[in-house]
């Protein structure tokens, strides 16, 4: 397919994180295989976390196809864009269709990028995921890479006021080693595992990010366990 959307929508991404001195590090790039279908699931901070996953396919060189809710694809400014770079509506009304087009996408040797929490967690860590990353890798036999991402929050999170001109901020984006489910695997057990491996890469994350929150009043973008005050994660069995 052509791609006279997505090229310039990357240039332009990274033309502005240069003006504001954002700190982008990507670690485990490698992860990714360069040719083939691949399903990336990542984590889910922030309404900018799909320009920072879709950066941490940079390395290998690969775009990533977005699962989004389909209103996105209806907005008069994100619609065009979210078209011309071949992203994915998501109905969750009619959400098979949508499933189907990414496996025949997958299929296709596109990479699809997935955050199976379906919504931003508000407690910045990885809360319940769903089912549907690991049953679209083993239904089009294809790689499931986990990401992680962090920083982001500081942007722009559900709750807190827009900050997209705030200069300096690290933001970290951190791929692990593949899984591979096939469609014989329990996908309950093998989502799980999804979940610890993408918890486990946040947590690295978290780790070693490089700065704290400069007042009590900016402790909001820290999860609880390390001191913040963003709300305390559900249980999660």
């Amino acid at each position: 397919m052509a791609e006279l959307v997505y090229p310039p929508v990357i240039l332009f991404a990274k033309s502005m994180f240069r003006v504001l001195d954002l700190k982008l590090r990507v670690e485990g790039g490698e992860q990714l295989p360069r040719r083939g279908g691949a399903v990336i699931a990542c984590n889910h901070v922030s309404y900018l976390d799909f320009i920072f996953c879709g950066l941490g396919a940079q390395p290998a060189k690969r775009l990533v196809r977005f699962m989004a809710k389909e209103p996105v694809f209806r907005h008069r400014i994100s619609g065009p864009l979210m078209r011309g770079m071949h992203h994915i509506p998501v109905n969750r009304q009619a959400g098979r269709a949508s499933y189907e087009e990414a496996v025949a996408r997958l299929r296709a040797g596109q990479v699809v990028g997935v955050f199976p929490e379906a919504t931003i967690s508000p407690s910045f860590t990885v809360e319940g995921i769903k089912s549907g990353a690991v049953r679209m890798a083993a239904e089009a036999d294809v790689p499931l890479v986990p990401m992680a991402v962090w920083g982001t929050q500081r942007l722009w999170t559900k709750g807190r006021p827009r900050r997209l001109t705030q200069r300096h901020v690290p933001i970290s984006v951190l791929l692990g080693e593949p899984m591979h489910p096939h469609p014989e695997d329990d996908v309950d057990v093998q989502t799980r595992e999804l979940r610890s491996r993408m918890a486990n890469l946040l947590d690295k994350a978290q780790a070693e990010y490089p700065e704290q929150p400069s007042s009590p009043d900016e402790r909001w973008w820290l999860p609880a366990h390390l001191g913040g005050t963003a709300p305390e994660p559900p249980e999660v069995s």
